[in-house]
């Protein structure tokens, strides 16, 4: 069995090994986690949501997950709304995606 974090696209280029970006995250509403976690979470805006590069989108169920950090490909992420324990990968747009390690 294959390591996701080590499968790589044809032709795809690796990530920057820089140093990351640092965020600062604000209590967005997000009521379905307690307090201490709703600067983690928001809610999905549909197809016209544009994510930052802090910013991942859950495929389970379509909550945005948000880091403190830059996230970068091979990064693993937490959805505590579906318990749902995610890899983030590059998709076919270009996009940061996540994918289910398993949840």
């Amino acid at each position: 069995m294959s390591d996701p974090l080590t499968e790589f696209l044809p032709g795809e280029a690796r990530e920057p090994a820089g140093p990351r970006q640092r965020f600062v995250l604000d209590d967005s509403g997000f009521d379905e986690v307690p307090k201490k976690y709703r600067r983690f979470y928001r809610k999905w805006d549909g197809p016209a949501d544009v994510l930052a590069s802090n910013e991942v989108l859950c495929p389970v169920c379509k909550v945005v997950i948000r880091s403190t950090r830059e996230l970068r490909v091979g990064d693993r992420v937490y959805c505590m709304p579906c318990m749902s324990r995610l890899i983030v990968m590059r998709g076919a747009g270009g996009r940061l995606e996540a994918r289910v390690a398993y949840g």
